[in-house]
């Protein structure tokens, strides 16, 4: 049997490094799609997948140009396609919204125009978001629950959903869906608040900081670890039948509770340091999410391995080592 190949958009960041990782630990050859500007600066934008080096293969090209990805995929001719790359910070998507809904929809759309163009047999995965429920229709949310996204980041990505769907239904395209909800890790991006919180406790604890500056904190969402939510972005594309499903551990939290534990690992109080900011409130706040992951379970064999005091322990020592470094 060939070798498989897997072509992964946003390989560099929190989900690509863990899927890239996954995938050459299965045996695939690994691609990967980066911005030019980063392979010519790989310190700094590739710093997650730098341990993969000479296991990966890289290629310069943008979501915003359909021709560069049509070359892609003519060379590589993936098995596999997952989509990951996205502007994905919510409170940037109100500050610019308009390159925020270019970005992602264009891109999703030329990198679906491409496979088909070019490798009409690769199987392909969308990186959907529970953002995309928004402000929610029912609890938990599951795969039919209504969309009403709260911020132009989650129209973007109702919009890639349903332009994958379309691909599915008017193509033939083994396209698929993952309907994430929020999935963390120490690879995750500072400007994220949970990252936020583990950095900011590291630094309060080294005696870098004194305080640290928050937004809502009880916002609840339901928080898992990106390295097995990428274990479900593999099992949808394993199937015969392409479909979409939701990825959630089923359990909420709020903000205050992540900050409490997070804080509570290091031996302090948290109301000592933590300040509530108003500048970090979001214009139109997502209050609930919480998933029902019941058809991955059954469908995929899918489930979600680390709860979330562990994920949270696991980003603050890494935070804290970081310190010492």
């Amino acid at each position: 049997m060939a070798q498989r190949k897997a072509l992964i958009t946003g390989i560099t960041g929190q989900d690509g490094s863990y899927l890239a990782e996954l995938l050459l630990a299965k045996g695939y050859e690994v691609h990967g799609v980066v911005r030019r500007v980063a392979l010519q600066d790989p310190t700094h934008r590739m710093s997650r997948i730098t341990h993969l080096t000479g296991q990966i293969h890289l290629h310069g090209a943008s979501l915003e140009s359909l021709p560069s990805l049509f070359q892609v995929f003519e060379e590589v001719q993936p098995d596999e396609c997952y989509h990951l790359a996205a502007q994905s910070f919510v409170s940037y998507s109100f500050d610019d919204e308009f390159s925020t809904l270019q970005s992602n929809i264009n891109g999703t759309h030329h990198v679906l125009a491409a496979l088909k163009a070019r490798s009409p047999k690769c199987r392909f995965y969308f990186a959907g978001s529970s953002e995309m429920f928004g402000k929610v229709q029912e609890i938990p949310q599951r795969e039919t629950t209504r969309f009403h996204p709260r911020s132009p980041y989650g129209v973007s990505k109702v919009t890639g959903f349903e332009l994958t769907r379309n691909y599915r239904e008017a193509y033939g395209i083994h396209a698929s869906s993952g309907i994430l909800f929020n999935h963390e890790s120490p690879r995750r991006g500072y400007e994220f608040v949970t990252r936020k919180i583990s950095l900011g406790v590291a630094q309060i604890a080294a005696g870098r900081a004194k305080e640290l500056r928050l937004g809502n904190l009880e916002a609840k969402r339901d928080w898992g670890h990106a390295r097995d939510y990428v274990d479900g972005m593999w099992r949808m594309l394993q199937q015969d039948t392409p479909d979409d499903y939701v990825i959630a551990t089923g359990e909420t939290n709020s903000v205050e509770r992540f900050v409490e534990l997070a804080f509570g690992h290091v031996g302090l109080d948290w109301r000592r340091h933590v300040a509530v900011d108003p500048l970090y409130f979001r214009p139109a706040e997502v209050d609930l999410l919480i998933g029902d992951a019941a058809k991955a379970r059954l469908v995929l064999g899918w489930e979600s391995r680390t709860s979330f005091s562990d994920l949270v322990r696991e980003m603050v020592t890494q935070d804290c080592e970081g310190q010492r470094g």
